[in-house]
């Protein structure tokens, strides 16, 4: 079976693909230093960087699965209401229509933030979908119970050329602790207690280990997790595209390093990631969890 993978960021939905026996083919992308890392993980692979409103599809390889994962800064709720300039961001998916009119693949799958389905045109989009002869049919997952050790709430919506919308039979995996991709003997711990602490991470800290002692990872900016943080039992929350997760360790802490959210997404230890550590978070925080993706794959392959 042949894929392709249509923003395909750090490479998430092709190492998915991957794992299922899969021979992706073609991917793409508009932002550079995606496609470079991309390119070095899976140099077997085409590779496109250009903006995919703008592809002339004819040019792209015969494919039986399309993978994608449009921009989700327009639909995402840590955006903020949808603003006029979120257009542009929320108009890639009709990318993904342009691909399926020219190409029929047997099998779509795209991958978003759950407001996706929200979104003012999805009904549009899913007529759209429809009149090419697919089925659309969303599922909402946590990610966590396929086995991420990420608390991260997605939808999948599966496209197949069948007279109804399938319906996908997912496992509900035993949820992985955050305890298990902490690197505590690595990187650097900076004292608690220093100068220029804002009260509200001390704050965060006291309730923290009120909770569960002298070991959690806590949200260091904005919300989430309430103020205490969580317990290293549980999954870590959602890896975002900007440094979020503290880690507390006794009188230390530090920010969670790229290492480790790439062990919270669940790529493997090998897999390249930019030196400058803004761009891998950035990349980490915006792909597709292979493990989760794999799963779903692998029920689709099943099921269709």
């Amino acid at each position: 079976m042949k894929a392709i993978d249509l923003f395909a960021g750090l490479g998430g939905f092709t190492e998915a693909a991957s794992m299922n026996n899969i021979n992706v083919v073609w991917a793409a992308n508009h932002w550079e230093i995606a496609v470079e890392y991309h390119r070095k993980n899976h140099p077997e692979v085409a590779h496109s960087c250009q903006d995919l409103q703008q592809a002339d599809w004819h040019k792209v390889p015969a494919h039986d699965l399309l993978l994608a994962s449009p921009a989700c800064q327009g639909h995402s709720i840590a955006r903020g209401k949808e603003r006029a300039h979120h257009d542009a961001t929320r108009s890639t998916a009709w990318a993904v229509v342009s691909c399926a009119e020219v190409h029929q693949p047997k099998l779509i799958v795209v991958e978003n933030v759950t407001t996706f389905i929200h979104w003012r045109l999805f009904p549009a989009w899913k007529i759209a979908m429809k009149s090419l002869g697919y089925a659309v049919s969303p599922h909402i997952v946590d990610c966590a119970d396929l086995g991420v050790p990420q608390s991260r709430e997605r939808v999948f919506i599966v496209c197949t050329r069948s007279a109804q919308p399938i319906k996908l039979q997912l496992p509900k995996l035993q949820h992985k602790a955050v305890d298990s991709l902490i690197e505590w003997d690595q990187h650097r711990w900076k004292p608690i207690n220093k100068p220029r602490r804002s009260r509200a991470t001390l704050a965060r800290v006291a309730r923290g280990r009120e909770a569960f002692g002298s070991r959690f990872v806590m949200p260091y900016y904005g919300s989430g997790s309430g103020m205490t943080g969580r317990c290293l039992s549980r999954p870590i929350g959602t890896i975002t595209t900007r440094d979020r997760w503290a880690v507390v360790n006794g009188d230390a802490m530090r920010m969670l390093q790229p290492s480790e959210c790439r062990k919270a997404m669940t790529f493997r230890d090998d897999y390249q990631l930019p030196a400058n550590k803004r761009a891998a978070v950035h990349l980490l925080g915006n792909a597709v969890p292979p493990l989760a993706a794999s799963v779903l794959i692998q029920a689709v392959l099943t099921q269709a």
